[in-house]
């Protein structure tokens, strides 16, 4: 009963949408292809393989909720169960410090190799998933006393992260051959100062010589998308960043091949990365996000479907752009269910892209080319209140997973059955 009610709505909630002249039957068809990548780091609070050590350099997750992964297998097994809960396509997202050591052998960053990530290939492969990589420049004993990793004053430091970038170029590279899909290898770093600098360029020249011989070490860039990370501020680096947004803008400039990449939590609260989108994507044909919740700051909050992250999905579509940036997730919570994070993040998301492509964007920009300024606020009003709720149910089914609320039964089970069960 309620499967053919549901139905019936879909059918209706289409024949309005065509009034509008968006198609819902291909907006579905054409998000299920779309991937977007999904961030390990949720699972176990950033804290990776290597050690049990807390986080340094600028990283924090606040809140100590029961159940956290504890190693590979149990990571896996919660992206896994999130991955069976949520529609569309995936990458999955790795960072270094989740290497995977066998047989005792360990071996610092700076000597990492494929073969150290190979469970993770074998578990995107068996999903049809790509994997895109960032190097891992915190909490590690090589960052200087001063904070610093790629713009530090010691060339041995600076040597080491050198060195560790390289690494994961070559890393992203087995990546990329082995999954079939390219590999987008983000590098951030937490640089800068706590208080008022002396020398706001000599790091910044430094940062930008250690980035670029990062990037001399060859590789194909039709396999491996490097890319700049910008920060505002952050924890112990409040009044100074090496890597700004003008630094990573222009070192993605000058450095072919390289991609800015946005995190919509690294600006000013007043500064909208929608807004960003469309101006990058007349200079760079290629640009990378992250995609997360600021409050107040980079606080990484869960992703909602909230007004930027709706903006910053249509600016995505109306541009035809969804095959020129490319989208991941990153935040990381403790104080509510990992799981549950993951899932609401990843829908919400899905529901961001969805909507965006239900929007009669041809018509609204004939509206505003042709000044009529007028209708055209009208008509973006209108589409807010058209039955988008159905449309997403509709995907959902298509894609297998559940439409409503339902889902977060299985996540109470798999939390009582699972999670619990851990230390």
């Amino acid at each position: 009963m309620k499967e053919e009610i549901m139905k019936n709505r879909y059918e209706s909630a289409k024949a309005i949408y065509a009034e509008y002249g968006v198609d819902t039957d291909a907006a579905i068809a054409r998000l299920k292809n779309i991937p977007l990548t999904v961030h390990c780091w949720q699972g176990d609070d950033v804290l990776g393989f290597e050690n049990n050590g807390p986080l340094t350099g600028g990283i924090m997750t606040t809140g100590n909720y029961p159940g956290k992964a504890r190693n590979p297998e149990e990571l896996m097994a919660d992206m896994d169960k999130a991955f069976s809960l949520t529609p569309g396509a995936k990458k999955i997202n790795v960072h270094a410090n989740y290497a995977i050591f066998e047989d005792g052998e360990q071996v610092d960053r700076d000597k990492l190799e494929p073969k150290h990530f190979k469970k993770w290939v074998d578990f995107a492969k068996e999903r049809g998933m790509g994997i895109d990589f960032n190097p891992t420049f915190f909490s590690h004993p090589m960052v200087g006393p001063d904070g610093l990793t790629l713009s530090s004053p010691d060339p041995k430091i600076r040597k080491f992260w050198v060195d560790h970038g390289k690494a994961c170029i070559r890393i992203s590279e087995y990546f990329a051959k082995e999954t079939g899909m390219p590999c987008v290898m983000n590098i951030w770093t937490g640089d800068g100062l706590k208080d008022v600098p002396a020398d706001r360029m000599g790091p910044r020249m430094r940062y930008k010589q250690s980035f670029e011989e990062i990037l001399s070490e060859p590789y194909d860039k039709n396999l491996v998308k490097p890319c700049a990370e910008s920060k505002f501020f952050g924890i112990g680096v409040e009044s100074y960043t090496c890597g700004s947004g003008e630094f990573t803008l222009n070192i993605a400039a000058m450095n072919d091949g390289c991609i800015p990449l946005l995190d919509n939590g690294h600006y000013h609260p007043e500064e909208m990365v929608s807004d960003k989108i469309p101006a990058l994507l007349c200079f760079y044909p290629e640009i990378a996000l992250h995609i997360t919740r600021g409050v107040h700051w980079d606080s990484d909050h869960v992703l909602l479907f909230d007004d930027e992250p709706r903006e910053i999905a249509k600016e995505i579509v109306r541009n035809d752009a969804t095959e020129r940036v490319y989208m991941a997730l990153d935040f990381f919570d403790a104080s509510i269910n990992r799981v549950v994070a993951w899932i609401v993040g990843i829908r919400s998301w899905q529901k961001c892209m969805l909507n965006a492509m239900l929007m009669p964007h041809a018509e609204l920009k004939e509206l505003q080319d042709t000044a009529q300024f007028s209708k055209l606020m009208m008509l973006q009003e209108e589409v807010k209140t058209l039955p988008f709720g159905d449309i997403w149910v509709e995907y959902c089914k298509q894609c297998g997973v559940p439409t409503d609320k339902s889902w977060y039964e299985e996540i109470e089970k798999y939390e009582k059955d699972v999670l619990s069960k851990r230390n």
